[in-house]
């Protein structure tokens, strides 16, 4: 059986990177890796491979940056040519981005059977084009792989239970394997140089970073918050701060930051200040209180059991959360028992 798996964006190496390791071991299972080339700097996409211990894709796209229409239109070229000349017997797609999308449209206009891994997310906000991607990928997709209970109760009030299945997520076991990893062999040790006490922000969201109001109050909140902040900044993020200046003292502007060493920052932090999804869960998955800054997630099971709190940008709330102690209660088990990728190749198989 041949499955062709499409990744763009650093979550999607991250899921793929467990989901792999699984594919490897059922007999019989040949997987064909494509990289769409959604990210493309080295910071954010080819330092993941090594790390990941991912082989290099079968075939990288290329295809970058543009405009979303520009953007998806370009890998469905590509994906189709690749699609044709492979005949899997199934596409995997992660997630919610363009690459996504993409995968899954070129796969179903050729017959070709979609599993869609992190299936069954809502935000409920249609400005994010994420949303778009993840619930127009659910709807053309033949199997569904639901992260959450929460996840699979929207496939269900949607019609699409029969061919939706609850694994748990496979974030969770990338963060076991290499939370180890970096224990054992002291991966990530780069990053010792940056001692706590300190927070950990992210900011990449077009909501956030298209914004300069937004984004002035996210760091208006910054500069008063007590603690140093360091923030791994986006190489399109980095070209959008003209509109922050002079930026807060506090704020160590740093390059984008490799999984490995996001895990032991996130490890080390006080809090994560972020608009990141991924991030959302890394933050609960490690005992680090997290807090938002959108004005909705799609982790709530993370807000229900008091890890995070979403603020949006609004300076007041940053900084009341800020100052929250940690919970002192132990998280749920929510997110499944660590072995999401193995339901998934099973199920595949």
């Amino acid at each position: 059986m041949k499955i062709l798996s499409v990744v763009g964006a650093r979550p999607q190496f991250i899921k793929a990177a467990a989901v792999s390791r699984a594919l490897a071991k059922q007999p019989g299972v040949r997987e064909i890796l494509v990289h769409t080339g959604q990210h493309y700097d080295e910071n954010m996409s080819g330092i993941f491979f090594k790390e990941l211990d991912i082989p290099e894709p079968d075939y990288n796209l290329e295809v970058g940056s543009g405009s979303h229409a520009w953007q998806t239109g370009n890998m469905l070229k590509a994906l189709e040519e690749v699609m044709i000349r492979e005949k899997p017997d199934w596409t995997l797609v992660y997630g919610d981005t363009n690459s996504t999308l993409a995968g899954a449209l070129s796969a179903v206009k050729l017959h070709i059977p979609v599993a869609h891994v992190e299936a069954g997310l809502r935000s409920f906000n249609w400005l994010m084009p994420e949303e778009i991607n993840r619930i127009a990928t659910d709807r053309i997709s033949d199997l569904l792989f639901a992260p959450t209970l929460t996840a699979m109760g929207h496939l269900e009030k949607e019609g699409l239970g029969p061919i939706s299945c609850f694994t748990g997520d496979v974030m969770y076991d990338s963060i076991l394997y290499y939370r180890d990893k970096i224990q054992k062999t002291g991966a990530g040790a780069a990053w010792r140089d940056i001692a706590p006490p300190f927070f950990l922000a992210t900011i990449h969201r077009a909501e956030n970073t298209d914004d300069p109001a937004r984004l002035k109050n996210i760091f208006r909140a910054f500069a008063g918050i007590k603690s140093r902040i360091v923030l791994p900044l986006h190489p399109r993020t980095r070209n959008l701060l003209s509109v922050i200046q002079p930026l807060p003292e506090n704020v160590t502007i740093t390059e984008p930051a490799g999984y490995l060493d996001m895990i032991r920052l996130t490890l080390e932090a006080g809090k994560v200040l972020t608009d990141s999804g991924g991030l959302q869960k890394e933050a609960y998955f490690l005992g680090t209180p997290c807090i938002t800054l959108r004005n909705e997630t799609e982790w709530v099971e993370t807000v229900h059991d008091g890890w995070n709190t979403v603020t949006g940008t609004d300076p007041r709330k940053i900084l009341l959360a800020a100052s929250l102690p940690k919970p002192e209660k132990p998280r749920k088990d929510l997110f499944g028992k660590g072995n999401a990728a193995t339901i998934i190749a099973e199920r595949l198989k």
